[in-house]
């Protein structure tokens, strides 16, 4: 028979655990402040200026409402956004999936060093290529006011590159259902479109959700090629404008309400698709 643990044993791992929910309390007491802070200040209507407290002495929606009105470009930015990352998600989806498939399924020359290229070349950060993505989306007129479309661009460019957790989620399904639906006299995408599809939800979901919060949370890249002229804005950097010198006493509180609904698309999507999302990136997480 196992010996059963003794009281010091007992005592010492509920103690560990005791003092591990204590940290666990505490770091998720200071990241959530942040937020609450936000949204207790995007009701506040007594001054729009920031301010050294944090309850609001008179709430309401004077800020929201600001928002939506003539005089505010937030809706347009809003959907600027929206529209960039609704584009990238649907176009990066595609092409990580088709690249993760091929990838898995088809054994070919360089296939290999193909791979390791990607990889290590995904692991330099994009901002070092800045200056020459500038210059070339300068050149085809695609910044401050077409910036739009040169986000799409970009993002979309180097999509093929983030196979890896895909590639490593379609290793898990077996090979024999292809070899089965080759005997059948299916195709190649009708492989993979009928049967390696349904049996990929996790890990679309979480393309899908991945490639979707890229676009709508930049600002580094968004900043560098939309400037000067608001309607050319995505929302990240339409809110960062009302926090510059001149701006901040007039449109603090309504970056504050700005930040509150950019966030509710992102809480609601991981809400719902949270089960699939983590699926997706344990679902992945193999050697392939």
């Amino acid at each position: 028979m196992a010996k059963k643990p003794s009281m010091g044993l007992k005592a010492s791992r509920a103690i560990g655990n005791t003092l591990g929910h204590i940290l666990l309390v505490i770091i998720s007491v200071v990241w959530i402040l942040p937020f609450i802070f936000i949204v207790l200040q995007s009701f506040r209507v007594e001054n729009t200026a920031q301010v050294s407290y944090i309850i609001p002495q008179k709430w309401g929606f004077d800020n929201y409402i600001y928002l939506f009105s003539a005089e505010c470009n937030f809706i347009q930015w809003y959907f600027n956004t929206f529209i960039v990352a609704l584009i990238v998600a649907v176009l990066q989806t595609v092409m990580v999936l088709m690249m993760a498939y091929t990838l898995s399924r088809f054994r070919f020359k360089s296939r290999k060093a193909l791979m390791n290229i990607m990889l290590i070349l995904g692991m330099f950060p994009g901002f070092l290529t800045m200056v020459v993505l500038y210059q070339v989306l300068k050149m085809m007129n695609l910044t401050q006011t077409n910036a739009l479309g040169g986000l799409i661009l970009v993002y979309v460019a180097s999509s093929g590159m983030g196979y890896y957790v895909c590639k490593g989620f379609f290793d898990t399904i077996p090979k024999s259902l292809d070899e089965a639906a080759r005997v059948d006299g299916a195709t190649r995408f009708q492989i993979f479109y009928k049967i390696i599809m349904p049996l990929a939800k996790p890990i679309i979901i979480y393309t899908v959700l991945t490639a979707f919060m890229g676009p709508w949370g930049d600002f580094i890249f968004a900043r560098y090629i939309a400037f000067g002229e608001p309607s050319g804005y995505n929302v990240a950097v339409g809110l960062w404008s009302w926090l510059s010198q001149d701006q901040i006493a007039k449109h603090y509180t309504h970056f504050c309400s700005g930040g509150v609904l950019v966030a509710i698309p992102v809480i609601t999507l991981f809400m719902f698709l949270q089960k699939y999302y983590v699926e997706g990136v344990t679902g992945g997480a193999v050697k392939g």
